[in-house]
């Protein structure tokens, strides 16, 4: 064999040397490739822990059955939230209030003017006058931010409150 090397004017030598650094690099190649192989064994091992392939069906059957789950409560709060929505402009989410001492002899301010409003400016206006014996509630209705009756001087400035609510921290 080494005739026909030195007939197409090859050293023995030279082949052998290659011959060495391929087998090193192969050698170095399946090392890597077994230690990537005993990775991917212990990562199935540790997934399929426990679990034969019927039990991992149930897993699987069951977190699916949890997801279709969430898919219904995620439609039932969109429905929820569009019912809100559409809701939104009827509720009251303006108020103002104002204490007061409706009378010179009760002292504490115990009574008070309470405007709810929504953001319209649209409601009412509870006032509560709050006596030694007795305790009034009086309600007047706004439309716009303004009243059909005339208003006393502590729901008017509950009104304004009511009409100004938020205003108050906004910066410019």
């Amino acid at each position: 064999m080494s005739g026909i090397f030195e007939n197409l004017g090859i050293d023995s030598g030279i082949i052998i040397i290659i011959l060495l650094i391929l087998t090193i690099f192969l050698l170095v190649r399946n090392i890597s490739m077994n230690m990537r192989l005993s990775r991917l064994e212990r990562k199935y091992k540790t997934f399929m822990k426990g679990s034969d392939a019927q039990s991992l069906e149930k897993v699987f059957v069951r977190k699916f059955a949890q997801i279709d789950k969430l898919y219904d409560a995620k439609e039932e709060h969109d429905h929820d939230l569009l019912f809100i929505k559409k809701n939104l402009d009827k509720m009251f989410n303006k108020y103002g209030v104002e204490k007061y001492d409706a009378f010179d002899d009760v002292g504490g301010k115990l009574s008070f003017a309470l405007a709810l409003l929504d953001k319209e400016n649209t409601g009412l206006i509870l006032n509560a006058v709050h006596s030694r014996d007795n305790c009034f509630l009086y309600m007047k209705e706004i439309v716009k931010g303004e009243s059909y009756v005339m208003l006393s001087q502590e729901e008017v400035e509950a009104l304004r409150k009511a009409v100004n609510f938020g205003l108050d921290n906004i910066e410019e």
